[in-house]
């Protein structure tokens, strides 16, 4: 069962409460470059990215996010550290949230300023902790990076804008060690109802950070932990979505779009398989009806174990049989196995 969380808008999106969990990335261009900023971010729209953050390192970075705004459909989140002035501007220009740590912008002043104007417009804050900049005060205390010092940090932050009764706030807390974060969210979601943002920091390249993503963000959601989520990884911000979709899928949470199930094919296998689920695969990236697919290799168990699919093929030699809640339809050559499956996907 999903953890009962506050819900808290972010422009057009909810998160948190009985809102289905998003799907967030960020840009790597520079944000200041609008032209390209915005074409990364219609690309991420366009592949299903919910909400969007950029960094603001610069006051010419901040003045940018009103055009880019004016321009893109999801809402964006400005990514600050340190400088409360950039806070302010962002949120000037129309931030739907703010990305900054409370403690680490100077004075109580400061601080009451972006909270004020945060107040004013609505916008939520994103706390964001990190393992690999961690307070060096909980470091000695803990002597490592480990959950009750992330934990701690978090809540630290969280406190200093509850002191200023500000509660529209979501947590991140991000590591790169699998174990010690979901420690962590396991622990904060013990101690507080804020919506947790989730996520395997510096996770690696496609290949091998989707995995560690996968088994991170997996392992939260499966336990009822996250209210959004974000796939970090070292690469075209578009394959972070991919990738987001596919974690969702598997832990039942994403509805949208066909899911494919395919063998990992075997000696029996009289057919180039491969070469099949792969244009499935590709093919079925256009279509929002929610069902499964199944590519199977063998004739003889293909269409039983794939019985939950809604449409699916099994191969035998040179041919497959098309089969529909595992009862066969009909048999077709090889080379017309994918036209014919498709077919019957848009008849569906």
């Amino acid at each position: 069962m999903r953890r009962e969380t506050r819900k808290i808008r972010v422009g057009n999106i909810f998160i948190g409460g009985d809102a289905p969990i998003s799907i967030q990335s960020m840009t790597n261009t520079n944000t200041s470059d609008i032209d390209s900023t915005v074409s990364q971010i219609q690309a991420l729209a366009n592949e299903g990215c919910d909400i969007v953050r950029v960094a603001v390192p610069d006051m010419e970075a901040a003045e940018a996010i009103s055009k880019i705004k004016e321009r893109i459909t999801i809402p964006l989140v400005a990514d600050i550290h340190f400088d409360y002035r950039l806070a302010l501007k962002a949120m000037e220009n129309g931030a739907d949230k703010i990305r900054i740590n409370p403690g680490n912008i100077g004075s109580v002043e400061r601080v009451k300023e972006v909270v004020y104007m945060a107040s004013k417009k609505e916008i939520p804050i994103r706390i964001g902790v990190n393992g690999g900049s961690l307070e060096k005060d909980l470091l000695t205390k803990y002597g490592r990076v480990c959950a009750e010092a992330l934990v701690e940090s978090a809540l630290r932050h969280v406190k200093i804008l509850e002191e200023l009764n500000f509660y529209n706030t979501v947590i991140s807390i991000k590591a790169s060690d699998v174990k010690v974060l979901f420690e962590a969210h396991k622990l904060v979601s013990q101690k507080t109802d804020y919506p947790l943002h989730i996520g395997v920091t510096e996770a690696g390249t496609p290949y091998s950070g989707t995995i560690k993503s996968a088994v991170g963000i997996g392992a939260m959601l499966l336990s009822g932990i996250g209210d959004t989520i974000r796939v970090s990884l070292t690469g075209d911000p578009v394959l972070e979505i991919k990738a987001a979709k596919e974690i969702l899928r598997a832990c039942g949470l994403y509805k949208r779009g066909a899911v494919l199930i395919s063998c990992p094919t075997c000696g029996r296998t009289q057919i180039n398989l491969i070469d099949i689920a792969q244009k499935v695969e590709k093919a079925l990236e256009s279509i929002e009806k929610p069902i499964k697919v199944a590519v199977m290799g063998c004739i003889v168990n293909g269409p039983g174990e794939a019985r939950e699919a809604d449409i699916g093929i099994a191969g035998g030699k040179d041919t497959a049989v098309i089969f529909k809640k595992g009862e066969i339809l009909r048999k077709v050559p090889e080379s017309e196995v994918v036209e014919a499956l498709l077919e019957e996907i848009k008849n569906l």
